[in-house]
């Protein structure tokens, strides 16, 4: 895919990206991140017995704060970045939660309706910017793009993962193991069958999701429920400072931060 070329005057050499690269941290905190998505959410409504409607509130008034953050920077800063995921992750599996347990809409429906949101997103984004790849994420208005794409593959990946583990009852395990496998296959699509990258990319960023979700509900619920029974609080927390380790590590480091190249830029 190709891209439209920046203002005449930027240099491709100086503009950089509002985004990590996709290097193997980026995936090891997303599925970390969606994990948490899935037991904070719980336990925030739960455990903290604020409700799904009181959770949704605080969540998103925080997210809107982070999201203002993040707009508002010239590059990518890591502590920034990752907490808009972690936020956006627990806020997209209370939209899905609203909608089945407020609203009454099935899993069914919610999917359905995630994934023609999520590909009007890709085709407004595509006929608008001419490129869905993340490595031309250097201007607001793709990034307005990039974070509305994030937000329904969470909400869609939420909705999926519960149907798969709950609706269709294949449990949790199994479908940790499902989403998982799928992965694997378009990964070795791409590794060996030359897949687009950037249909590779968003294929595995959304079943990311449910893989996370599955994960979460796996160790947090009770074992009556075909969990591990560890907790959300216990569950949340691993996973939390697993994230302050990884990305503490990358702010350091700068590993998976980088300038655009023309190369880049083109997707």
């Amino acid at each position: 895919m190709t891209s439209p070329l920046p203002a005449q005057g930027a240099s491709l050499r100086t503009l950089i990206s509002k985004v990590p690269e996709v290097t193997a941290f980026f995936w090891i905190i997303k599925v970390l991140a969606t994990t948490v998505g899935e037991t904070a959410a719980d336990y925030l409504n739960t455990t903290l017995k604020l409700g799904l409607s009181g959770t949704t509130l605080v969540m998103g008034l925080l997210l809107i704060g982070v999201l203002i953050a993040q707009f508002r920077l010239k590059r990518y800063v890591p502590g920034v970045y990752w907490v808009a995921i972690v936020l956006i992750s627990v806020v997209g599996t209370l939209i899905t939660d609203n909608l089945t347990d407020n609203f009454g809409i099935s899993l069914w429906t919610s999917s359905a309706i995630f994934a023609a949101a999520l590909a009007a997103t890709f085709t407004a984004w595509y006929r608008r910017e001419g490129t869905l790849s993340i490595h031309s994420i250097f201007t607001a208005r793709r990034e307005a793009f990039y974070w509305l794409a994030v937000l329904f593959t969470f909400a869609l990946g939420t909705a999926t993962g519960d149907l798969v583990a709950e609706k269709l009852q294949l449990g949790y395990g199994v479908s940790a193991l499902m989403f998982a496998g799928i992965i694997g296959l378009a990964a070795g699509a791409h590794l060996i069958f030359k897949m687009n990258g950037i249909l590779t990319f968003w294929t595995v960023y959304i079943l990311t999701r449910p893989l996370g979700a599955s994960i979460g509900d796996l160790l947090s619920q009770a074992k009556a429920d075909g969990g591990l029974g560890l907790g959300t609080t216990v569950t949340s927390a691993v996973f939390l400072v697993a994230i302050l380790g990884v990305v503490g590590y990358l702010a350091v480091s700068r590993r998976d931060q980088v300038a655009l190249s023309a190369g880049k830029v083109a997707g």
